[in-house]
């Protein structure tokens, strides 16, 4: 019986505003490049799975300030490449330090307050497992998330970020409930599914975009509407792919 649910939060239960494809579109304008949206979000889709692969070997958190630079130098490159508009890595950096001159804040995506609120009334246990160093507590109260959860955690803690065994650990330890009793919820394979599952949670994974098709191992959903229902089924529709 599942009896807790954990959920990464950046591009699982809220997302910046304004959107990234909006910033990145502005910012190639800028500096004379044309790309649709569509594209750039396609483009996000290839680049955070080598974000996540990365910041799993080598925390980003823990690299010189230009080790980072470095890194989203790549990054930039990755998005703009895979959207269709290949680009110098000096050109990279240039759209991403454009990019980043323009305010952002998080907002919460349409669907995230009323599935946590139907998950809150049929007894599930909730929390957040976030990589981001930030008061988890503070940003998810300004976010309107903080009534439905039991907890909030970051990677200053536990002493590790996902996919490190500790975060997942403590959000069981958090609401006493046993690995098999929990799902984990994220939109990364690599830290929010294989994390959960190398402690005995069940992870399912949010594409969001459907571009995750190269993913057939654990159970996915396009939007957190659905994951209501594939808890209906669980444990069961929790060792298959379901989307």
């Amino acid at each position: 019986m599942i009896k807790a649910i954990s959920f990464d939060l950046y591009n699982t239960l809220v997302q910046f505003w304004p959107p990234l494809d909006e910033v990145q579109q502005a910012a190639c304008r800028e500096l004379g490049l044309n790309v649709c949206k569509a594209s750039i979000r396609r483009g996000y889709a290839v680049a955070d799975i080598f974000f996540n692969e990365e910041n799993g070997r080598d925390s980003l958190s823990l690299r010189s300030a230009e080790e980072r630079l470095d890194f989203f130098a790549r990054y930039e490159q990755l998005i703009l490449e895979n959207a269709g508009l290949p680009v110098t890595l000096d050109l990279a950096r240039q759209v991403w330090a454009m990019a980043m001159t323009i305010p952002k804040d998080f907002v919460a995506f349409d669907d995230t307050i009323p599935a946590l609120e139907a998950l809150r009334a049929q007894g599930y246990r909730l929390g957040v497992l976030s990589n981001l160093r930030r008061d988890m507590d503070e940003l998810c109260e300004k976010l309107g998330l903080a009534p439905f959860l039991d907890f909030c955690i970051s990677p200053t803690e536990p002493g590790g970020e996902k996919p490190d065994p500790a975060m997942f650990l403590e959000a069981l330890n958090r609401v006493s409930v046993a690995a098999e009793e929990a799902v984990h919820v994220g939109d990364q394979y690599a830290s929010d599914v294989l994390g959960a599952r190398a402690v005995g949670i069940h992870g399912v994974l949010i594409d969001r975009g459907g571009w995750r098709d190269d993913v057939t191992d654990c159970p996915k959903i396009s939007s957190l509407s659905e994951l209501g229902s594939l808890l209906e089924g669980a444990p069961e529709s929790l060792t298959n792919n379901h989307r």
